[in-house]
């Protein structure tokens, strides 16, 4: 007989590791969450899977433009309490959910050995299309993937654990951003200071827009959401979908 399923998430985790698509993915969606996080004492990864380098406003070239970015994203996570950044090259806007993609988060998720894994939705969300970048989606797929089945399988991708020594690791739980059927909201009014400092290290993307324009677009998202989850007036919000794995 199978065991009933936690009513939420876990309280506290020892280790998290974040699979995103691009610098400042991390950052829009989560980053309140991960300063919520590395303030209790969790630590935090991240696992960035393209450079950024089709990203941008201006004329950086664009051998320039994912060394750039790589930086802007050590600098954010280091506003949120993040150290640990892994960077795996796949290309920008052409992310396809290949086993070669499986096999490198899975390889990510062995070393870190992780008790929450968050990602992207990989579900389209049609009221905010822009969440919906089909890298985003095929980040969320691929590492869905590689939480389950790969990750926990020994005898999937068995050079990592032949040739590298990785063992198989099973993720109780993961997190997914931008989800059209998000049941979890993290409040992140207290933190809210530190994730803009984040975002605004990622100079190459925000920093075109006029003074201010950035805090109120995200401070208007965030209000909507504590509201929608009934946190009370004033408070901000990050939310997510939060599904049981193990």
């Amino acid at each position: 007989m199978t065991a009933p399923l936690p009513p939420g998430p876990a309280d506290h985790v020892e280790r998290v590791l974040c699979v995103l698509a691009h610098p400042d993915d991390v950052d829009f969606g989560s980053a309140g969450t991960v300063a919520t996080w590395t303030a209790a004492g969790t630590e935090v990864t991240y696992c960035i899977v393209t450079d950024g380098d089709a990203g941008g406003f201006d004329e950086t070239p664009r051998d320039r433009m994912g060394p750039l970015r790589r930086e802007e994203q050590r600098a954010a996570a280091a506003e949120v309490g993040v150290s640990d950044v892994h960077f795996l090259g796949h290309p920008d806007g052409r992310l396809e959910p290949t086993l070669d993609l499986r096999r490198d988060i899975s390889r990510v998720i062995r070393q870190v050995r992780p008790q929450r894994v968050l990602t992207s939705s990989p579900e389209r969300f049609w009221e905010r299309i822009g969440a919906s970048h089909p890298d985003h989606m095929t980040v969320g797929e691929s590492t869905l993937r590689a939480v389950y089945p790969d990750a926990r399988n020994p005898f999937a991708f068995p050079e990592l654990l032949a040739d590298e020594g990785l063992e198989a690791w099973t993720v109780p739980e993961v997190w997914l951003g931008a989800s059209p059927r998000p049941d979890h909201a993290v409040d992140v009014t207290d933190v809210v200071d530190r994730k803009f400092a984040a975002l605004h290290r990622h100079v190459t993307q925000v920093g075109h827009q006029p003074e201010g324009q950035l805090e109120q677009f995200v401070t208007a998202w965030m209000r909507e959401t504590a509201q929608r989850f009934g946190l009370g007036e004033g408070r901000l919000a990050e939310a997510f979908h939060v599904v049981h794995t193990a």
